[in-house]
């Protein structure tokens, strides 16, 4: 490829502190493993989004010369050498009088960041302009959770912020080469399911900027998922890349790093002990299925009911394939536009390559679905999960094969309150039965609406919409996810409580009711109707 698109953004550097990448597992070394290990505080992440009250060598100094004493407090310690993030207190109450979606759309400013100032040596990664965060313990911008979030703004009527999220996300790919999963320094060394491609389209219908303009960050993204794949034979991987037996490449999850999730650090530890395998590869797919965004579920275990036998890294997935044939697909679009006619026709041919591979591995005819692969096994996995509606969400399945998708849907993924996100129960993990997910909810419905199965779409838009409303009316708030059933029972599994706020259940939400006006939801209020 001869064209060489160059950035055209110019970040304004005096707004944006110098990016510290320590992560704190490497800045404070042993007293990191003390803190996580004896669980000074009862969720892991909590430590790790401290910020220090004076220069971490002082501190890791001290910790050396004071922890052999007799009577030492490592939890008095850390209090006295770090400011515990505590939540702004907020005089947000949820009005009675207000519609979901006049709710939703109060919630929009509690949510929003304003990075004015940079705690020093702190694990935040700096950004140029305001951001949505999903809310509760989650006080970051997130890769993928913020496209569906940015679908409420958009609906909201929040151009300007929408702006500064796309040139947010531009500079975390300018700057550190991929979308960390959240900014962060513990999540520089993996990304989430590539959707930047997906903003753009957003950006660009929604007049924030046109998709042009994010040329050179979508080749850069691509370049990131895809380093290494032209050195590779059948059989080997790197990185994200695997090379399958006819020489096809597709791309896996993967992290940098193969030790335990700084911000899961004594879950991690404790899983990789219930384990047989080496503990590095078991910290390996941990963080893989991070990577993902399904953290975690039974689509990565080798025995649905133990996350300590989780092989992500031996997984094919199908939406993460899919999202790459739309970057490709977008790659070349964009770059025929501008007239760099070697570069869009190298990334169609990407693009086609990807097609037919995703259609050789990971469409079974046999069951007239999309199936993630074991590439390791060199076999197909047996699960469905509702990742097999996303080839149809970004257009690249054949009119037959999403008539097959969407009848498979029906019998097999459909559930009271929307589309279910795997077939199995009792794992114990937040991704399968019985949660369901707002991001799920979108692909599926959107999906479906792209080959014309529209009876199918609203079904699980209304049901979806039905169950949202029910908790809203009982309890004021929107969650992170939902039990796909009409009850007041809270979503479970995982490793932390449920999470109010929420970023993708608002923005989901919010679109969804402006495309239904009919829906029952619309007539809701804060603990004063039923959804029948």
């Amino acid at each position: 490829m001869t064209d060489t698109p160059s950035s055209d953004f110019d970040y304004d550097t005096r707004a944006v502190s110098a990016a510290d990448t320590l992560t704190p597992a490497d800045r404070y070394q042993e007293l990191f493993v003390a803190v996580q290990m004896q669980r000074v505080f009862a969720d892991s992440k909590t430590f790790v989004d401290c910020a220090p009250r004076q220069h971490p060598e002082r501190i890791l100094e001290a910790y050396r010369a004071q922890n052999s004493e007799p009577g030492f407090d490592l939890r008095g310690f850390v209090l006295e050498h770090f400011e515990v993030y505590q939540r702004q207190p907020t005089e947000f109450v949820a009005n009675p009088d207000d519609t979901l979606a006049e709710h939703i759309d109060r919630l929009w400013p509690v949510l929003t960041r304003h990075p004015r100032q940079h705690p020093e040596f702190s694990s935040l990664l700096p950004l140029p302009h305001d951001y949505v965060v999903p809310g509760g313990r989650f006080t970051e911008l997130y890769y993928w959770d913020s496209y569906f979030t940015m679908l409420g703004l958009d609906e909201s009527g929040h151009c300007e912020l929408l702006r500064s999220m796309a040139d947010n996300f531009a500079y975390l790919i300018d700057t550190y080469g991929h979308v960390p999963n959240g900014n962060r320094s513990y999540y520089l060394s993996r990304s989430q399911p590539p959707v930047f491609a997906l903003m753009t389209d957003l950006f660009e219908e929604s007049g924030v900027h046109r998709a042009n303009d994010y040329l050179p960050q979508l080749r850069k993204e691509h370049a990131f998922w895809t380093d290494g794949d032209d050195q590779l034979r059948p059989g080997e991987s790197h990185r994200r890349c695997v090379c399958l037996a006819d020489g096809s490449v597709l791309n896996r999850y993967w992290d940098e790093r193969d030790t335990p999730r700084e911000e899961s650090y004594l879950e991690d530890v404790e899983t990789a002990r219930s384990s047989s395998r080496p503990a590095h590869e078991v910290y390996r797919d941990l963080r893989a299925g991070a990577e993902s965004g399904w953290d975690f579920s039974s689509r990565w275990l080798g025995d649905p009911q133990r996350l300590s036998s989780i092989r992500t890294t031996q997984i094919i997935p199908v939406d993460l394939n899919s999202f790459l044939y739309n970057l490709e697909r977008q790659i070349a679009r964009l770059s025929h536009a501008k007239g760099w006619h070697d570069c869009a026709e190298a990334f169609r041919q990407r693009a086609e390559a990807r097609l037919a591979a995703i259609d050789r591995y990971l469409w079974s005819e046999q069951h007239g679905a999309y199936f993630d692969y074991d590439w390791c096994l060199a076999k197909p996995r047996d699960n469905l999960t509702a990742a097999t509606v996303t080839p149809l969400f970004v257009k690249l399945a054949s009119a037959e094969q999403a008539a097959r998708v969407a009848e498979v849907v029906r019998e097999r993924l459909l559930a009271p309150g929307g589309l279910s996100t795997t077939e199995v129960g009792g794992s114990g993990e937040q991704w399968d039965r019985p949660n369901g997910w707002a991001p799920l909810q979108w692909m599926g419905i959107r999906g479906l609406q792209h080959y014309g199965h529209d009876a199918l779409a609203l079904q699980i838009e209304e049901r979806w919409l039905k169950i949202v409303s029910l908790l809203f009316e009982s309890e004021s708030k929107l969650v992170e996810k939902y039990v796909l059933r009409p009850c007041t029972e809270h979503a479970g599994g995982g490793e932390y409580p449920l999470q109010d706020g929420f970023g993708w259940t608002n923005g989901v939400t919010r679109k969804l009711m402006q495309a239904d006006p009919s829906h029952e939801a619309h007539r809701c209020r804060a603990g004063r109707c039923r959804v029948e």
